[in-house]
């Protein structure tokens, strides 16, 4: 999964969104593209879109799928 996300600003910002997606189960790998703001997910059951979209969000970042 793909996805446009606002407000990441720096390295804290990067290393805020992945440790909090690491804690969901079925989530295998998270990759923070500060250049483009994008973060890209790979998961798999019990782990679903709207799962991530709330962590993202709950982290104060904006979440746009692609």
């Amino acid at each position: 999964m793909l996805c446009n996300v606002s407000g990441i600003q720096n390295k804290a910002c990067k290393t805020q969104i992945k440790n909090a997606l690491g804690k969901l189960d079925g989530v295998n790998d998270v990759g923070v593209n500060l250049a483009t703001g994008t973060i890209e997910v790979k998961y798999n059951e019990p782990a679903t879109k709207e799962n991530i979209k709330k962590i993202i969000e709950s982290s104060g970042f904006g979440i746009v799928y692609e």
